[in-house]
């Protein structure tokens, strides 16, 4: 598969973008990166973003074969259950989301997260590949962002999740627990060892100063020239960059809710005695 079918789907209120890619031959197709909606102020959640995929993937006819999670997101809740309920596609992240569960579950205090990798369906690691039709998904480890970001190549294709963003705008904070400048400016090396011809598919995109629309495709050889690659060319210098940044920034708007689910799958709470689920909020911990 040297080419895959994409369809891009942008979730404004978060700036998420998610993705339907498929092998035209087979039909065999991935979600990457799907977002439920949530109300944070009536704590009500909606799936009318992602049953616009729903609505793609019976256009297209296509069969889903895996929901993928490029990491735990801290600024949007993975659709990812309610999809695999609908399609009976496996959900899968990359194995180091046992060390994220583990740092929240203590934040959070919530004894049902096993901190295991669970209930996640399927844990991946550098150089696994997944079936998809008559190409393969390959994984490359891009840690820095969370200790458990994930690219997906597909075809001439990668995923890079919130590594990298558009070249005019940056690149990808690394302030949450267990995450690292340096790390990150590694990775971000890993990725651009990839043909220059690559195509780049983006996570989030926030409008960088001066461009009105919103972006989410690039290509390596454009991410080359990102800007901050190329005002802090060296590790020293990016780390240094990337550490200062990260200092200015506020704390995303669905922080607290998007980590306690997400490092789930996804995954309500379990509800309580009288039958409804709640969120925490803890005081002075993050």
């Amino acid at each position: 598969m040297a080419r895959p079918h994409i369809r891009a789907f942008f979730h404004e209120p978060t700036n998420t973008v998610s993705y339907l890619v498929w092998d035209a031959a087979s039909k065999r197709a991935a979600i990457i990166d799907s977002v439920l909606d949530f109300d944070q102020a009536s704590g009500r959640t909606a799936t009318g973003s992602v049953e616009a995929i729903l609505a793609a993937i019976a256009e297209e006819g296509v069969t889903v074969d895996w929901l993928l999670e490029t990491h735990a997101h801290a600024d949007h809740i993975s659709a990812a259950p309610f999809l695999k309920e609908r399609l009976g596609a496996p959900i899968v992240i990359g194995e180091n989301i046992a060390r994220v569960q583990q740092v929240f579950k203590d934040v959070f205090n919530l004894a049902y997260v096993t901190a295991d990798g669970r209930p996640f369906d399927k844990l991946v690691k550098e150089g696994d590949v997944l079936p998809l039709g008559e190409g393969v998904i390959g994984v490359m480890h891009t840690p820095g962002h969370t200790p458990a970001c994930v690219s997906y190549t597909i075809g001439d294709a990668v995923f890079v999740g919130d590594t990298l963003f558009m070249p005019d705008y940056g690149t990808a904070r690394a302030d949450f627990p267990g995450g690292d400048a340096r790390t990150l400016y590694r990775s971000i090396q890993k990725l651009l060892a990839l043909p220059d011809e690559t195509r780049v598919f983006l996570c989030h995109d926030y409008k960088a100063p001066g461009r009105d629309e919103y972006r989410w495709e690039t290509t390596i050889g454009a991410e080359r020239a990102n800007v901050h690659l190329q005002k802090y060319p060296t590790e020293d210098a990016f780390v240094a960059m990337r550490e200062a940044r990260d200092r200015t920034l506020s704390m995303p708007q669905l922080i607290l809710p998007s980590i306690q689910l997400n490092i789930q799958a996804g995954q309500l709470p379990p509800p309580e005695a009288n039958g409804v689920r709640y969120l925490k909020l803890p005081l002075n911990a993050l």
